[in-house]
């Protein structure tokens, strides 16, 4: 059939899979797009209830960029096909990004990747029912937006190790 609608096919993830349902994917995705959030068990499972999180999450994107490698984008500069990793950095965790990254280059220094920087909670985090049921303020620590220089942080750790797809550098050609 000719002239039909040609887009990739785009899964959109927290990258909390099982590698048994990625792999009845293989094949069929075209562009994996996962987040990677936490680094450390104890943090996920203080802030997202799944202290294997982390493990899941290193081994379901393993399994992807095995699936369809990294990024490549068509001559006009829509992505094709491949891996785009995001991950939102969070206040006072700098040092989960930095593992997360360098995690990403151990893929492939060629893996992109989208630092996020929009966390700004709008209201008071851990207030209301959390304060209700016991007067404790569990994720006061969560409760301010991220700093830029966490952000820079994690740039220039993606930097220093060799990462050269992030953020705005999509379209900058790979260091000799």
């Amino acid at each position: 059939m000719s002239g039909g609608l040609k887009v990739p096919i785009v899964y959109n993830t927290s990258a909390y899979d099982s590698l048994s349902s990625l792999e009845l994917l293989d094949g069929l995705v075209d562009i994996y797009m996962p987040d990677f959030k936490f680094w450390a068990p104890e943090t996920a499972l203080r802030l997202c209830k799944a202290r294997d999180y982390p493990e899941v999450a290193r081994a379901s994107i393993r399994e992807m960029h095995r699936q369809v490698g990294d990024l490549v984008f068509s001559p006009s500069g829509l992505a094709k096909s491949g891996l785009l990793v995001r991950h939102l950095c969070m206040p006072g965790m700098v040092d989960e990004g930095t593992h997360i990254l360098s995690f990403l280059h151990s893929l492939s220094p060629d893996t992109y990747v989208n630092i996020m920087e929009q966390y700004r909670p709008t209201f008071k985090v851990g207030s209301g029912e959390q304060r209700a049921r016991g007067g404790f303020d569990t994720y006061s620590d969560l409760d301010r937006p991220v700093e830029e220089a966490e952000v820079q942080g994690l740039r220039e750790h993606a930097r220093t190790i060799g990462l050269w797809r992030v953020e705005d550098n999509l379209w900058l050609q790979k260091p000799l």
